[in-house]
């Protein structure tokens, strides 16, 4: 097992990632406040994960609520947030109750919107079973839900008491969500981490077919990285964490445009981050070649490459609700290297457009626009 720590100054948390952590009682019982959790997880992970995490708290002697909610991105709406609630009303959770998320980032995102407003706040544990999760949406404390009109309007920073990352469940992830993960993964050296950027273009390969070193690595350095920009801005105010939306406006827009659970968040984010990078490319800010090297690194992840056909109108729609959008006006994470990415209002319109218009040729070896 390693582990990492969220240095935050008013409340820092480890990351612990290693495998076969999830039935481990002794990791879990210094955070509880009292011997009390409600584990919130949904019908795919329960029958795979749910008894042993149950049985391993149980036989610490902790009551053990449980949760169990539908899977997919369409059911992280308000109906779903207000039952964990009614659950943990019905079964008189206190505020000390420790909620704990079993699964991946639909689970992570609710589960901490419930802790953040049940009783104003209870403690949080996020125990995330997919590799998106491991590596991006359970650090940093953002929750929340969706809206018809986009993705996480409505939500709270809640930052967890711990994180536990089991690898050794990642091998029952479906290859589609695997792949989905890796896109997060790949964010974060194309934002921030150029040398990560080399080791993952040398070790994909490995990072694809699961090898145990080499996911280990990618995850603590994801992490690191994802820990690191938390610690300088936890409430997102100066800009600096927000470059970890590399793609995510983009994506959100191609998200909520499909239909909610057509496109999964990773691969949404993969062919967002493509955009921004033919955007920056367009715009002069990167080579022709830093272009092709992002394209090349989605495409030997099996990620889309083509985003779906919505027209410019439609994705301009979609976007102008995204969160940073500030005073009416659109900003965008885009590179002005790779390794290298900001946060800007700069975008040239007729680039932008040419981007959310581009032809299927644009970028080459492109694949299907729904993923498959």
């Amino acid at each position: 097992m390693k582990t990492l720590k969220v240095d935050l100054a008013g409340a820092p948390y480890p990351i612990h990632v290693g495998p076969a952590l999830t039935t481990r009682a002794d990791l879990l019982l210094p955070h509880l406040a009292i011997p009390q959790v409600a584990v919130v997880t949904n019908s795919t992970v329960a029958p795979l994960y749910l008894d042993a995490l149950r049985d391993c708290l149980g036989q610490a002697g902790v009551n053990v609520l449980s949760i169990v909610l539908p899977d997919g991105e369409a059911y992280k709406t308000q109906d779903s947030w207000y039952h964990i609630l009614d659950e943990m009303l019905a079964y008189r959770c206190e505020r000390k109750t420790s909620l704990i998320a079993l699964g991946g980032g639909v689970i992570g995102d609710l589960t901490g919107f419930a802790a953040a407003t049940f009783l104003r706040g209870v403690p949080l544990i996020q125990v995330p079973t997919t590799l998106l999760a491991q590596v991006d949406s359970s650090v940093g404390g953002k929750t929340g839900i969706n809206h018809p009109m986009g993705k996480n309007l409505i939500g709270a920073f809640h930052q967890p008491r711990l994180v536990l990352a089991d690898t050794l469940v990642l091998n029952t992830l479906p290859a589609r969500e695997y792949r989905a993960g890796v896109a997060e993964i790949i964010k974060y050296g194309l934002i921030r981490d150029l040398p990560f950027l080399d080791w993952l273009e040398a070790h994909l390969d490995a990072l694809m077919e699961r090898d145990s070193h080499t996911l280990t690595q990618a995850i603590l350095e994801s992490c690191r990285n994802k820990a690191e920009v938390v610690a300088l801005d936890e409430f997102e105010t100066s800009g600096v964490r927000a470059l970890l939306n590399l793609g995510h406006t983009f994506g959100h827009a191609i998200e909520a445009g499909a239909g909610y659970g057509v496109w999964l968040h990773g691969e949404a984010v993969a062919t967002g981050m493509l955009m921004a990078a033919d955007l920056s490319e367009r715009m002069g800010w990167i080579s022709e070649h830093d272009l092709l090297r992002v394209e090349s690194l989605i495409k030997r992840a099996g990620l889309p490459l083509q985003a779906p056909d919505l027209g410019a109108d439609r994705y301009l729609q979609l976007m102008a609700s995204d969160k940073k959008v500030e005073a009416g006006n659109l900003r965008l994470v885009l590179f002005k290297a790779l390794g290298r990415a900001i946060l800007t209002q700069e975008a040239d319109p007729a680039c932008l457009k040419s981007v959310l218009t581009a032809g299927k040729g644009r970028y080459l070896g492109r694949q299907n626009e729904v993923p498959q």
